[in-house]
């Protein structure tokens, strides 16, 4: 009986000692040290992470956005076109084959792709102010009577390049590529040689202050609100070479007087007596 009790006593020992080895491996449960944020505290997590997207996107946007719309908008109000169109008059069309003779191509649709195939259109147009009539249709009889300039090119666009569906070269060529097609275009003041077939300076103007100055401005002050927030921007004065510092100087043989200086040679003369090195 006592070996069997014995017995009975060290397996519940063990099962014991088995289940407090278990509750110290087992993970604890983390509400018990949830510590709880306070509103200040989620008004500013929930801020920084507005803000923070607010400019990692808009500053991303711009490197997109400026080569594709920007970029050709400034070079378009640069080349200073005329505002009223005029007529121009398709001379000729060249549709050419090899990387060497499409050095430029009237329209393409893609900007970045490198050009195998081009179509060079030209035009003249009269330099004259004139004005079109709206609901004219037939051109060929007004522009008899004026006198044409030289020839020049006939972009889409100041790029002479695009995307779909702005931008639909077939469309275009098979428009303005045909030999005597008279139609409004607008061409350069600063450059002649440059005709476009559409444009508007308030478009120009719209789309730098959308696609450049409204990311530009969103990335600046969301910039400056981090700031404020995460980084003691204001300015201290530096002070440490003002600190006092403790002044131990020793004192000068010149302000010593000359009775100190015999006393203690007065004092130093007997122990030097007393003292006799051994022979």
């Amino acid at each position: 009986m006592r070996s069997g009790s014995s017995e009975l006593l060290l397996e519940q020992q063990q099962q014991e000692l088995r289940l407090r080895k278990i509750r110290e491996l087992a993970p604890k449960k983390k509400n018990g040290n949830r510590r709880f944020r306070s509103w200040r505290e989620r008004a500013r997590f929930y801020g920084t992470s507005t803000l923070a997207f607010f400019s990692v996107t808009a500053g991303a946007s711009l490197l997109f956005l400026v080569p594709l719309y920007v970029d050709p908008a400034i070079s378009t109000l640069s080349h200073d076109f005329i505002e009223n169109p005029t007529l121009c008059t398709t001379t000729r069309r060249e549709d050419l084959v090899g990387i060497f003779n499409c050095s430029w191509s009237s329209c393409r649709e893609g900007c970045t792709s490198d050009l195998y195939r081009c179509v060079h259109i030209y035009v003249t147009f009269i330099e004259q102010n004139i004005t079109i009539p709206a609901n004219m249709t037939d051109y060929s009889n007004y522009t008899a009577d004026w006198e044409q300039s030289g020839e020049a090119t006939l972009l889409v666009n100041i790029k002479g390049c695009g995307y779909p569906p702005t931008v639909t070269c077939k469309d275009f060529n098979g428009y303005y590529g045909i030999e005597g097609a008279i139609f409004p275009c607008f061409y350069s003041r600063k450059n002649k040689t440059v005709v476009l077939t559409s444009y508007n300076h308030d478009n120009q103007v719209a789309m730098i202050i959308h696609f450049f100055a409204v990311p530009f401005v969103i990335t600046v002050i969301s910039s400056i609100a981090l700031c404020i927030m995460h980084c003691d921007c204001r300015c201290k004065k530096d002070r440490s070479h003002r600190r006092n510092r403790p002044q131990c100087r020793r004192p000068r043989i010149e302000n010593l007087s000359d009775t100190s200086i015999s006393t203690r040679v007065d004092m130093l003369t007997p122990a030097i007596e007393v003292y006799k090195p051994p022979l």
